[in-house]
């Protein structure tokens, strides 16, 4: 783990040299530890961002991260816009998005930093606590007879478009599939209505807020089987940190920290306390899985 922060900070040192002359979003006072930055995170990835950012700026009293939640769509046309030169996301750019920042000279610099889960969730009166990856996707295409609503976030996140690519399904038109506003707004939904199945990302049901945890006791997440698995074609797995380990639960996505400052800034300071071990042992806390596990030192002490 320290190894991979470390060639974190060598890269973002690289960048560096590409810098461009026209600073338009980075304050030129900012250093690695303090002053501020304005990025972007995809709104599904709040719940771990907000803890690293309270530690960070706890540990670094003169530094003061501006984060903007926004969907995917959202935050992929700051980032492109140059609104911004810092976004946390669930996948990392294409050629073509990357062609246009490296066309500024500010080549972005990606580094995955956890591992999440797609949870599917059901009211606790609910009886449906087991699917398969085939039932998901025929449910996904309108290809099962149901009165079962589905129910996410948003039509422009970063789940959508998971679950797009997942279910081979390009337009999600179908009568009884649903997008509210937040991932908070679908486990409340969750928590008043049994004949539904929402998705949400795994983080938003780990130590929930005050505002919705009443609404997380109401829900239970569904077991899901992968028929096609070459290992376990016929068990079921919620997700948790030893599931997206074993790489068991096949609902998974990576999240990245996508760097694009050119400068060893804010930006490169809170990169680097994400991959640092500190940011990984918070990371581990929250649930979800840190791309680095922490290394546990344990103490033996004889007694004679």
């Amino acid at each position: 783990m320290k190894n991979k922060a470390i060639l974190a900070l060598i890269s973002l040192l690289l960048l560096v040299g590409f810098q461009s002359c026209k600073e338009k979003v980075s304050a030129p006072d900012d250093s690695v530890n303090s002053g501020t930055i304005k990025f972007v995170a995809d709104e599904s990835c709040q719940p771990i961002v907000d803890e690293e950012a309270y530690v960070f700026e706890k540990l670094n009293l003169r530094a003061k991260p501006d984060i903007l939640y926004r969907t995917e769509n959202d935050a992929l046309r700051l980032l492109l816009n140059d609104s911004v030169r810092l976004a946390i996301l669930t996948r990392e750019l294409n050629a073509s998005e990357k062609k246009i920042l490296t066309d500024r000279t500010l080549p972005p610099v990606s580094h995955r930093f956890a591992i999440d889960a797609v949870a599917l969730i059901v009211n606790q009166a609910s009886k449906d606590t087991l699917m398969t990856v085939g039932e998901i996707k025929k449910l996904l295409n309108g290809q099962t007879k149901t009165d079962i609503n589905i129910v996410f976030d948003n039509p422009n996140s970063s789940l959508v478009r998971y679950l797009k690519e997942f279910s081979g399904n390009k337009d999600f038109k179908l009568k009884n599939i649903y997008a509210v506003k937040t991932n908070k707004e679908v486990i409340k939904y969750i928590s008043k209505h049994p004949q539904a199945i929402g998705i949400t990302g795994f983080s938003w049901l780990n130590d929930p807020d005050a505002d919705y945890a009443d609404a997380v006791s109401k829900v239970k997440i569904v077991a899901v089987r992968d028929e096609n698995s070459k290992d376990a074609p016929n068990q079921y797995f919620k997700p948790s940190q030893t599931t997206l380990a074993l790489k068991q639960y096949p609902l998974m996505r990576n999240l990245y920290i996508i760097n694009s400052t050119g400068r060893m800034g804010l930006g490169a300071g809170f990169t680097y306390f994400m991959l640092s071990e500190r940011g990984q042992r918070i990371i581990l806390r929250s649930g979800i899985l840190p791309d680095s596990i922490p290394q546990r030192q344990i103490n033996i002490k004889h007694s004679y």
